[in-house]
């Protein structure tokens, strides 16, 4: 980040930089939000004098921990837990807890930094945070699963609740790992409160909260679309990722008459010229959720071409859907969808695009929501969780879609009234971070200075 040219934005990523030694991802996170939002900021003295940025890069507390379990073999494993309460200025933490090898503080950090303006961006009280462990859940068994989750839950049970921080799941925990969580929690507490998100409908869960991020992110291109008068049906889309973000977005995008030509994993890409059908789709449900398999079997499956170690945004497509994970998106990725006439980006993933890629979509006519708006529909449907917990009633799957689109639309809107260029055209991401910023800067100046 040598090259920044305004002044105030390098003196202030210098500084963020000396505090979080060794942690790119938050580095990244920080940088694409500060580039909106010192310029926008920059003759408001009392933001200034009050430090607000600064604070917000600044995690209210991380709590990190030893999570000690026991393996089917009988040996002792020991793991690293954390927890990142970032920012409580307009309600309770809220953020997702991924079981990854890959976790760091760095990462969770950047997503719950994010996560703030996300939150934010809803509408919903509710503030950010976000956690995790370094464990990996693939290749264990069941119980073993169990055994770690309760051991994790155990630690965690210290530092949430329902008013004060309230987990969810995010990669590689889903409504399983939810489940042994929550237990953990009754059974430390005796409480049945709504601490978690995520759960089962049996015990206190909202419909549609599985497929809630990938309908919200085709929810805001359809929203996106509409500024155009144009709609989504028709339009051949390039998905990537084949997880729950992918499979659903692929499935709203197919109901709604798009052409879905690609889903991916870390092994490559599949390529269905004439779309996926339901068919397919249920295909890879089955093969990814149940069988385990990689996406390469979908040659034998059903047809599909395959690109070992490719991504899918070199495939000439209308709209983009990067739901695999963070920088998938690359200054050649970007040139390419360019090049091939994209209309518009809607970002599933966390950060799934680089700053290169970035500056090269800004600078061209692609619409593009970046994650903290477009992948808004988790959380926004975990805040609704969290409601009909409150009121001890469960809505219809017909009533959270139709408060999800209400939601999306909302977060559209700001993003339109926030980056609306002089020519017309509509810089999403300048408009997110601005929106999102403003709620949180307004509650934690009218806390005062301390």
């Amino acid at each position: 980040m040598s090259d920044i040219k305004d002044k105030d934005l390098a003196a202030f990523m210098k500084g963020v930089i000396r505090r979080n030694p060794g942690e790119p991802e938050f580095h990244q996170a920080v940088h694409e939000v500060a580039m909106d939002i010192i310029p926008y900021i920059r003759d408001n003295d009392r933001i200034k004098k009050m430090r607000i940025l600064e604070r917000m890069t600044e995690p209210d507390r991380i709590i990190s921990f030893r999570v000690i379990w026991e393996d089917d073999a009988g040996n002792i494993r020991v793991n690293r837990g954390y927890r990142v309460q970032q920012n409580n200025a307009i309600g309770p933490y809220k953020g997702g807890i991924r079981f990854h090898p890959t976790v760091t503080q760095s990462v969770l950090k950047f997503l719950a930094f994010e996560q703030v303006f996300k939150n934010s961006l809803t509408g919903l009280p509710l503030g950010g945070g976000k956690g995790g462990a370094d464990f990996n859940p693939k290749g264990k068994s069941d119980r073993e699963i169990m055994r770690f989750c309760q051991a994790f839950m155990t630690e965690l049970s210290k530092y949430i609740g329902p008013n004060t921080d309230v987990p969810a799941g995010d990669i590689g925990v889903g409504g399983r790992e939810v489940g042994y969580m929550f237990g953990q929690y009754k059974r430390l507490t005796d409480r049945f409160e709504g601490v978690l998100t995520g759960k089962g409908i049996e015990f206190g869960g909202s419909n549609i909260r599985p497929e809630a991020t990938g309908y919200g992110v085709v929810y805001m291109m359809v929203d996106m679309l509409a500024t155009k008068n144009d709609t989504i049906k028709g339009k051949t889309c390039a998905v990537s990722g084949s997880g729950n973000v992918a499979q659903f977005c692929a499935e709203k995008l197919i109901d709604l008459g798009a052409k879905v030509i690609s889903m991916s994993d870390s092994g490559g890409t599949i390529y269905v010229p004439d779309g996926m059908t339901r068919e397919n789709l249920d295909w890879v449900m089955d093969l990814k959720n149940v069988r385990g398999g990689r996406m390469s079997e979908c040659v034998d499956g059903f047809g599909a071409k395959y690109y070992d170690g490719n991504r899918p945004w070199a495939l000439k497509c209308d709209l983009a859907f990067p739901c695999a994970t963070q920088n998938e998106i690359e200054a050649p990725d970007a040139r390419a969808l360019v090049k091939n006439g994209c209309m518009a980006i809607s970002e599933g993933a966390n950060m799934p695009s680089d700053p290169d890629a970035i500056d090269i979509i800004r600078d061209s006519p692609i619409m593009h929501a970046p994650s903290k708006a477009a992948n808004a529909g988790g959380v926004a449907v975990s805040g609704l969780e969290m409601s009909q917990n409150s009121l001890r009633m469960s809505w219809s799957r017909e009533e959270v879609d139709t408060h999800l689109k209400k939601i999306i639309n909302t977060i559209h809107s700001q993003c339109v009234a926030k980056g609306k260029r002089a020519d017309g055209s509509v810089d999403y991401f300048k408009g997110a971070n601005i929106a999102g910023f403003d709620k949180v800067a307004n509650a934690m100046l009218a806390y005062g200075a301390l």
